[in-house]
């Protein structure tokens, strides 16, 4: 059986069995959208059947799309070693919502959707340790959502004469430049 029939028939077992929202193929690999409520049955589906073992977990990452009334999109990246494929997996939910953890499933998981947590703020339900790990402890709001401010509030800096980090509010204010567009190197 050759790669584009297994994907078919991937696919159509798949339909059967749960609602998918849509299926797209790009270059032998697949994309199922799916509800946020199947979300957790169908990764246990595609690691255990035998005619998907996708036994690999690669990454689970997130989209903002801050005008969509569902705004963030959770990806989780599947690979099958035994059949040589690839699947991608997205459900949509909003900035209320919570995904059920597939760390029991995979365990790599735990870190990527801590990371999810800390750059998007979208909460994982049963997960065992969820914090943040790429951010301070005080910091405050997501940087990957749409909505972050670019240049922040504060400024931490490390003030030698009281010899400890200072926290002040940021000022950004800009001198009038001229610049000479001229290259140096045309002398």
């Amino acid at each position: 059986m050759n790669q584009k029939q297994i994907i078919i028939n991937q696919i159509k077992m798949i339909a059967k069995i749960f609602p998918i929202k849509k299926v797209q193929v790009f270059k032998n690999e697949i994309v199922i959208y799916i509800q946020n409520g199947f979300l957790f049955k169908l990764l246990f589906f595609l690691k255990a059947h035998t005619m998907c073992q996708y036994k690999v977990l690669t990454a689970i990452s997130g989209v903002d799309y801050q005008k969509k009334q569902n705004r963030f999109e959770v990806v989780y990246e599947l690979l099958s070693i035994r059949y040589n494929s690839r699947i991608r997996v997205k459900t949509a939910i909003n900035q209320l919502q919570l995904v059920d953890s597939c760390e029991a499933l995979f365990p790599a998981a735990g870190w990527f959707e801590s990371e999810v947590f800390d750059m998007f703020g979208i909460f994982f339900a049963n997960h065992s340790n969820l914090r943040r790990i790429l951010t301070d402890y005080g910091f405050e709001g997501h940087p990957l959502r749409k909505d972050f401010p670019l240049s922040g509030f504060v400024e931490l800096r490390y003030d030698e004469k009281q010899k400890r980090i200072i926290s002040e509010h940021l000022e950004l204010p800009q001198e009038y430049r001229t610049f000479d567009f001229l290259s140096p190197w045309n002398v």
